[in-house]
């Protein structure tokens, strides 16, 4: 990526507690033009420092992570950095865990078994929406 790409991407932040999930969600939307992983976090602690530092501009987050649980996350993601973007991807899809997220500050919501290309076509258009506007 050239420096104005860089510049342009849209910064990506993964918080799952799943090595294999994190790695696959990262190469399927390295694979997007103006996307950049920015880090991966499997706990709510190392995610906010994660994100508060990487520039992250979207927090994909599933609501079962390591020593915390995905909804403190965003509901403290709301309040500490509410300009990063709060999406949720998990296999807790039922309609009052996506209630919660709402409630506590999420954007979008998405089933990972059933909606894994939604979320990452969501999240391509939001980087095309960050590009054309960084032109």
């Amino acid at each position: 990526m050239t420096a104005d790409t860089t510049t342009r991407a849209l910064h990506v932040f993964l918080v799952d507690e799943a090595t294999a999930v994190r790695r696959r969600v990262a190469e399927t939307l390295a694979a997007l033009s103006d996307v950049s992983v920015v880090g991966e976090a499997e706990d709510t602690v190392t995610a906010l420092h994660g994100i508060a530092t990487s520039g992250a501009h979207v927090a994909v987050v599933d609501l079962r992570l390591n020593a915390s649980n995905g909804m403190e996350l965003i509901a403290r993601l709301s309040r500490e950095q509410p300009g990063v973007l709060t999406i949720v991807l998990t296999n807790h899809a039922a309609a009052p865990f996506k209630a919660a997220c709402e409630r506590a500050g999420a954007a979008l919501f998405f089933d990972k078994t059933s909606e894994f290309d939604a979320a990452c076509h969501a999240i391509e258009a939001l980087a095309k929406q960050r590009a054309t506007l960084a032109r």
